[in-house]
């Protein structure tokens, strides 16, 4: 399990580096509104641009926060139902949920380079700034590219799994305590 320490060591770099990417893009979103909040109060008029520009950024804040949100365990979960499985489902379970997380990174990489490569449309924010589709649909298997390499977290990736050996072992002893109660 060497090889372990220096992927989750990546994994927590890349996080890092998502979360200063999504910032970038909601300061640079925001930024661009302000331009347009501004330039509006001076001239009276409205630049075309502004709105165009600006939702370039969202799927790069939606598709990158769903990585981080991942490798924090800020994820939808069903703890009741872990709670209530025996001893020996929980770990099932858990082995369950980081397969589904793993094919969904894998198909959003897979598909997500085809959507890439195929990406031929140029959205044309304004006369003079054209922005080519690759821009936002690069964004998907790099999210899936993350996804899968967070996964090397192990079952600090599921809220109730926080930490893998204590945190299964009180979901498994309260189990034991309710049914024994």
């Amino acid at each position: 399990m060497q090889l372990l320490v220096p992927l989750r060591r990546l994994s927590d770099i890349v996080n890092q580096v998502a979360i200063i990417a999504c910032v970038l893009c909601v300061l640079v979103m925001l930024g661009i509104s302000f331009t347009a909040f501004i330039y509006k109060l001076a001239t009276g008029s409205s630049l075309s641009w502004t709105y165009s520009l600006a939702r370039l950024f969202l799927p790069w804040i939606g598709f990158l926060s769903m990585t981080i949100s991942l490798r924090y365990g800020e994820h939808v979960a069903m703890t009741l139902l872990v709670r209530s499985l025996p001893k020996a489902m929980v770990t099932i379970a858990a082995g369950f949920c980081l397969a589904v997380i793993a094919l969904f990174g894998a198909l959003l990489l897979w598909y997500g380079w085809g959507y890439f490569e195929s990406a031929r449309q140029v959205y044309m924010v304004s006369d003079q700034i054209q922005i080519s589709a690759k821009f936002t649909a690069i964004v998907v298997p790099i999210s899936g590219a993350i996804i899968l390499l967070h996964l090397v977290q192990g079952f600090a990736l599921l809220e109730h799994f926080i930490d893998d050996d204590t945190m299964i072992e009180e979901l498994i002893e309260s189990n034991d305590m309710e049914k024994s109660s």
